[in-house]
Order: structure tokens, then sequence, then C-alpha cells
């Protein structure tokens, strides 16, 4: 072969090697950062089709509100494992007085399942003393000093129940309305419903901290059926605030520019063959991981607040923390984003080995997370957040007002309970100072206002102007909704 010829040859292939789909992405790299990721000084990222533009003007398109909101936003503080609401909200004085006892016939249906208890069950006094506070004279634990100074702006639910006793369907049931994985998640509902008031941020963002991950796993924020742009975004108070945000090595600004454009050229291409809603979904997510570049370093960066700030939180900038994750929501609220979910992992109480007991650990967990709260709720009021930001706490279910003894242990601990537990809200159009709901003199039964899950999923959407029947979408040939089939509003919980 001729070296003119064999010239050629070269060409051809190195045009080929341009153009392949497997060579580009191996050059390109993978994720939602790193393949959307351009330079900062290229604007030429923005200059979408018009095809591209319209798929992603169509998949930002919201449904709501349907009327007048209370609230804007929403800081979902949700405590995984299931904190024990007998020995924080719920004061129980027969349970002292009868501690140590059979719990009275009648108390337990029969034919009752436990996770854990075995045999006869005996009632188990809190080893905590409970005070009232504010002009509502709520009882709130020892265990809770700088959320009880905000007695008076917040309302406890002490009747909420669930159907689920084991925490990864619980989890899934409280945060998608259904126990079996698959549906949207609350919050990829909301941004559905009612998009981001910031382009430069996603309307759904998701901090962990605790022990671990929840047990429902990532299904707990996931989009379901829905575009999964609306899924939540992970961020992180340690380390690179969203993974594969920034460029790979070896990647300079102009390669990713030509990266990017390729891949919204072949999408666009592929949505109009094809017409997947997933192809404008993705198009739509480069967008905003190009976006989120510029706008992410400067959100999470905690270390520029004000010293006073930091006392107040009791915020350790660098580190993974539930304080640093409260500072952050505030800082996402100020930019408008739309729903912010913070876990906190740990709160699973059973006392079946040292250091799980209701007398270490659910203390220890308090002091983790009470100053942050306290000082969330203090901050959001004094730069006028709080009215139009619904803040929400509480775990998956409850814990048992009676001692679980998981083989013989000597430990105090208490097993699930889906019965009745407690869970509080405040702020963004819900009654201060009020206590919805009772449970019986042991704490085991609602007797008063049961509220359950889709109740609580329908007030929610309720104060951020939603109607709950009419947020719906089509999948397998029928219309979905957050609350399925059921769900009222609580109309006692309403400002």
């Amino acid at each position: 072969m001729s070296n003119e010829r064999r010239d050629d040859v070269t060409l051809n292939q190195r045009a080929l090697k341009d153009i392949t789909r497997r060579h580009f992405f191996r050059e390109a790299g993978f994720g939602l950062g790193t393949v959307a990721l351009a330079s900062l000084m290229n604007e030429r990222l923005l200059a979408f089709t018009p095809e591209a533009d319209q798929a992603v003007a169509k998949l930002a398109h919201t449904v709501g509100p349907h009327f007048a909101p209370k609230a804007k936003q929403v800081i979902y503080l949700f405590m995984a494992g299931a904190p024990s609401q007998v020995d924080l909200f719920d004061n129980k004085p027969l349970l002292q007085q009868y501690d140590g006892q059979e719990i009275p016939k009648g108390f337990i249906p029969e034919g009752e399942r436990f996770a854990f208890v075995k045999g006869t069950p005996r009632l188990l006094g809190s080893p905590f003393t409970f005070t009232q506070h504010g002009h509502s004279g709520a009882e709130i634990s020892e265990l809770l000093p700088h959320l009880s100074q905000h007695a008076d702006e917040i309302a406890v639910i002490r009747s909420m129940k669930t159907t689920q006793f084991n925490h990864a369907p619980a989890q899934i049931f409280m945060n998608t309305g259904h126990q079996i994985i698959g549906r949207p998640s609350l919050g990829s509902w909301l941004s559905y419903g009612l998009g981001s008031d910031n382009k430069d941020l996603p309307a759904f963002v998701v901090l962990i901290s605790g022990q671990n991950n929840p047990d429902g796993g990532k299904s707990c924020w996931g989009s379901g059926f829905l575009p999964t742009l609306h899924q939540g975004v992970e961020f992180r108070s340690k380390g690179e605030p969203v993974l594969f945000s920034r460029n790979p090595d070896g990647v300079d600004a102009a390669s990713r520019r030509d990266s990017l454009d390729l891949i919204r050229d072949l999408d666009t291409i592929e949505h109009q063959k094809v017409g997947d809603p997933e192809t404008t979904t993705r198009i739509a997510a480069y967008e905003l991981a190009y976006r989120m570049q510029t706008s992410v370093p400067e959100l999470t960066e905690i270390r520029h607040e004000p010293q006073k700030i930091h006392e107040m939180y009791g915020t350790e900038p660098g580190q993974v923390s539930f304080a640093n994750n409260c500072l952050l929501a505030r800082r996402l609220i100020e930019r408008g984003v739309r729903f912010v979910q913070l876990y906190h992992r740990g709160w699973d109480t059973h006392g079946a080995s040292v250091g799980t007991d209701i007398v270490v650990r659910v203390p220890r967990l308090c002091l983790e997370v009470d100053q942050a709260i306290g000082a969330l709720l203090t901050d959001l009021k004094q730069r006028g957040l709080l009215d139009t930001t619904l803040v929400v706490w509480g775990g998956e279910f409850g814990r048992t007002p009676i001692n679980e003894a998981r083989n013989g242990s000597k430990l105090l601990g208490r097993d699930h309970h889906p019965r009745a537990f407690t869970m509080w809200m405040a702020g963004g159009g819900t009654k201060s100072g009020v206590t919805v709901g009772r449970t019986d003199d042991f704490g085991y039964n609602i007797v008063e206002d049961p509220v359950d899950v889709h109740d609580l999923h329908a007030t929610m959407l309720h104060l951020l102007g939603i109607d709950h029947e009419k947020l719906t979408y089509k999948f397998q040939g029928r219309d979905f909704r957050l609350t399925d089939v059921s769900g009222k509003l609580v109309s006692k919980l309403l400002a």
C-alpha cells in the first residue's frame, strides 16, 4: 500500500474514531456532572437548538399551584430509624407509674405482631423528664432544650400512624405514599408540580448525616415514573459538594465544549425519532449540571458565614454533620430550592446491644440535632423565611411504650411501633403552638384525631397551594398521585 493510501486510511480511521459513540463516551467520561460540564467562559453551552430548547421548556412545565400557597418551600428533617415519641414529645405519667409491669389486657389488639418483642410485653416508662413550655404549654423532653424554646411556633402531631413496621418499607411509604419502590417521592412530586425558583440549582436537594444511609435507600428521594430530572440530588458537606461535578483530569475546556455540543445534538435527533421523554430529561440535566458548576461551590462554602451563626448552629465547616446540613438547608432555601430533605440516621433504639438503648443513644442523638434545629428555626424566623418555609420533623414510625428485651437483654429499648407516633411542623401556614391528636394513657393507641401518612402529605401539599387530588401523572394507563386514593386535610394544623 502506498504512503498516500496509508495516510488516507489513517485519516478515515481518525474521523470515524471521532464520531463513534463508544469512543466518544470513553473520552468524555460518564455521569451527570462529568458528561455535562464545560468551560465556564463559553456561553455556547446555552445555545440549544430550537428542538432541544422546546424539549427543555416542555419538561420544565409545572402543573401548580392550584390556589394561593401559604408555603413556598419545604425543609423536611427526616429522623431515619424512628425516634421514640414517649421519650421526646408524648409524656405518659401512668407509663412511669406502672413501669416494668405487664401491659393491661385490652391495650394490645389480639393477634398484634411486633418486630422483635416476644413473650409478655412489659411497660417501659421514660427515664427522661418532661416540662411544659411557652404559652401553649407543650410538654417536651429535657433532651430538647433548644427546640423547647420554639414550643409556641411548632404544631405537634401526637396521633401519626402508618401501615408499615419495618424500616425500609416504612421509610419508602413515608416518602412516596407507597411501601414498594417505584413511586415518586414527595420532593419529586413538588419538583414536578411547582418546579424551582432557581434555574441554577435542583428543585429537590438531599443532605445525609448520621450512621449511614436510610434503610429505604435512594428510593426515598427517587423520581419513580416521573422524569428523572425531578429526583433528589445529593449534596455533601465534606469533599466535593456534588459528585462528578468537576471536569476530569486531562479534559480541557475546548474538548468538553465539543463533547457537550455533540451530546446535545445526538439527544435532539434521538428525541425527534423516538419521542422518549427521558431524552429531554437528559438534555435538561446537562443544562442544570453546567449551571451547578458555578452555583454549588459558593452555596456549600459555609465557612464564610459569620462566627455567631456557626456558634448558634454548632457547625464545623468541612465536616459531615447534621448541624452543617441545617445551615446548608437555610442557604438552599434562600436561593429558591423548593424541597430540602435532611436525613439523620441512628434512631433505631432497640436496646439489643450496648449503645443502642434509650438511656445512651437517645440523649446522644438529641445532642447531635437539637441545637441545630433550634438554630434553624431561629435563623429562618429572623430572616423572614419561616412564614413561607414549611419545616417538618419526624421518622418513619414510632417506638413501643413497652420494653423490647430482645433475647433477655437488660438494656432498655423499644420496638417498632406503627400505631401511634409523633411528628411536628412549623412555619409555612401551619397553626403555631397547637397539639393535634391524643394517644391512650400508655401511648399505645390513638384515641383522638388520627393522622395517617396520606393525610400528612395532603396537608403539606395544601400548604404549598396544591390540591392533592389534582396533582397527577399518567403512568401505565392510569393517573397516579402522591396520596393514592386517600388522604384528607388535617384542618387543625392550618393557620
